[in-house]
């Protein structure tokens, strides 16, 4: 008897030995033991980052430092030498898509490889980089294809270049070549021409009166242009849907760059001579948009 009591006593003990072993091995995943007074410990942790500081937030400097044509890989070199030639002679390189006496260069100085600003011209290094871009005109993203085309119909005075064109393709490849090295769709600090701000009312007659003493000697005294200088008015001109027929993108342009070398218009003068040239008579565009 006092056996079976004995017997009895050890597998309870045993019993709960092995209970307690099991309850302690399964709290222990709950319980921080490795000290801080009992805290627990989450199933899973999680990392928190610390909220971004905006005044660490820089924008990385966009340089000017365009690629020579010249220098374009031998796969696209060819295209790339054409389109910049087109840009310098469009009436020759061209010619079945200009209808007046411009090249593109007349307001892209150097065929667009340049600073802008003053006597910079239109710039085009980036807009390989920062289209397709949105245009007012069609009230929607523009990509170059469609950019260029406007210039042709309206600036040049012409008819659209076909899309898979060769010189089109050439003029394409141009501008992302000369924009290589730029980070797309940065802020190109060059690029456009920022409207002149004045409280001056333009004058037509002055701006006459300027034009013949400033601007006759190169664009020809009735604006027919020159060797030197395009024409500015008149059948071989630039159409009325051209950016530059508008008094207030002309007069921007006339500030930074006229007389070309040595520009030295007032705001004021801008104003008034591209009222006057603006008001000259020249070729309707009759196409939409």
């Amino acid at each position: 008897m006092k056996n079976n009591k004995l017997a009895f006593v050890l597998v309870t003990a045993v019993a709960i030995a092995i209970v307690g072993a099991g309850l302690s091995l399964f709290f222990s995943r709950f319980i921080n033991l490795t000290g801080g007074g009992g805290d627990m410990m989450p199933m899973q942790q999680e990392t928190v980052l610390p909220p971004a500081d905006p005044q660490r937030e820089t924008t990385a400097a966009v340089t000017y430092s365009p690629p020579s044509p010249q220098d374009a890989p031998a796969a696209i070199r060819e295209a790339v030498l054409l389109g910049y030639n087109i840009l310098t002679e469009s009436g020759k390189y061209a010619s079945q898509y200009v209808g007046n006496k411009l090249s593109c260069t007349n307001c892209h100085f150097k065929a667009g490889i340049t600073e802008g600003g003053k006597n910079g011209g239109l710039s085009l290094v980036g807009v390989g980089a920062t289209y397709p871009q949105y245009r007012k005109r069609q009230d929607y993203a523009v990509d170059l294809v469609t950019r260029t085309n406007d210039c042709f119909k309206r600036s040049m005075n012409g008819r659209p270049l076909p899309e898979e064109s060769k010189e089109m393709t050439a003029i394409v490849t141009y501008y992302q070549w000369i924009s290589k090295g730029l980070p797309v769709y940065a802020e190109i600090p060059w690029l456009g021409t920022q409207h002149l701000q004045s409280g001056h009312a333009p004058d037509k007659t002055k701006g006459g009166q300027l034009f013949s003493a400033k601007c006759s000697v190169c664009h020809g005294k009735n604006g027919e242009g020159t060797s030197a200088a395009p024409p500015l008015w008149g059948d071989t001109s630039f159409n009325d849907g051209a950016g530059m027929h508008k008094p207030a993108n002309l007069a921007a342009f006339a500030h930074l760059n006229m007389p070309l070398g040595n520009p030295d218009l007032s705001v004021e003068d801008a104003l008034d001579v591209a009222e006057y040239v603006s008001a000259r008579p020249r070729p309707h565009f009759s196409g939409k948009q």
